[in-house]
């Protein structure tokens, strides 16, 4: 596509709803059969929450032209693998990174089945838990290509496409870090508060990492996720950075508390204009 002819379908698509994009040309591999219905509600908490996703999607928001950067990142909202916080750690997100011209797409990526008898049986959704994880890195990966594989569609540099996730997103995040192929792979990445695959071997052409988590996190995905990271890039000798908030638990995403750790946000913009992704080609 001409770069005119990009820049005026930016202009029209920027602040209109974008339509989800299927990832995968036909049934997701690994899940053919899965058959089940997708559901959106608000949690006990009052976040919106998807849940059963058979057939992953990116959902596009793409930023003022006058401000595009060229940069995009694949966005991966948490939820333990049972359900994505598509809000604050979805929406806002985008939105936020739109400010800085930076491209969004989020990542409705495969989820463990949830709201049949199966749920409240810890066995089966451990099982299901352990089938999910590799299909919603999978998914990760494959964003990450149909985002490269389009972006002279939306305007975008070939080689600052992202990757950032929370949580469980982080997992996938953290995942398509070190488990890519040429296509598949982030020019950079950032997970946050992540969770993290037991063994991490780090590729000499890693991308670069940016790491943000809570002191006081007490969930499954502890402190510690993060500073394994930190430490395996470090001994990679690929660049890397980490921001340990005193406070914020598990979660935070872009909640505003009157915390310290609201600003992460802008700590990560100020890594990207660090690595020069913000500067407009």
């Amino acid at each position: 596509m001409k770069p005119l002819l990009a820049l005026l379908l930016a202009a029209t698509l920027y602040g209109a709803e974008q339509k989800p994009i299927p990832i995968w040309p036909g049934p997701p591999p690994g899940s053919e059969g899965w058959d089940w219905v997708e559901t959106a509600t608000p949690g006990s908490d009052g976040v919106p929450r998807v849940a059963n996703v058979t057939r992953p999607v990116l959902i596009p928001y793409l930023p003022d032209p006058a401000k595009a950067t060229g940069t995009a990142v694949v966005v991966c909202p948490g939820g333990g693998f049972r359900w994505l916080a598509m809000e604050h750690e979805g929406v806002q997100v985008a939105q936020y990174l739109n400010s800085v011209g930076v491209a969004a797409f989020i990542l409705k990526y495969r989820l463990a089945r949830t709201g049949d008898s199966g749920e409240k049986d810890l066995p089966t959704m451990a099982e299901r838990r352990k089938v999910a994880i590799p299909l919603a890195v999978a998914d990760g990966l494959q964003a990450i290509r149909l985002v490269r594989g389009r972006a002279a569609e939306w305007g975008l540099s070939k080689d600052r496409i992202g990757i950032i996730g929370f949580s469980a997103g982080g997992y996938v995040a953290a995942a398509a870090a070190f488990q890519y192929d040429t296509a598949s792979r982030p020019d950079f990445a950032a997970p946050i508060y992540p969770a993290t695959p037991q063994q991490i071997t780090v590729p000499p052409n890693a991308p670069p990492l940016f790491l943000a988590h809570a002191d006081d996190d007490k969930t499954v995905a502890t402190l510690m996720t993060s500073i394994r990271l930190y430490k395996a890039w470090q001994d990679a000798h690929i660049p890397v950075e980490l921001h340990i908030y005193s406070k914020g638990g598990h979660g935070f995403g872009m909640r505003k508390n009157g915390l310290p750790v609201d600003s992460w946000c802008d700590r990560f913009r100020d890594w990207l204009s660090l690595q020069g992704l913000l500067k407009r080609p």
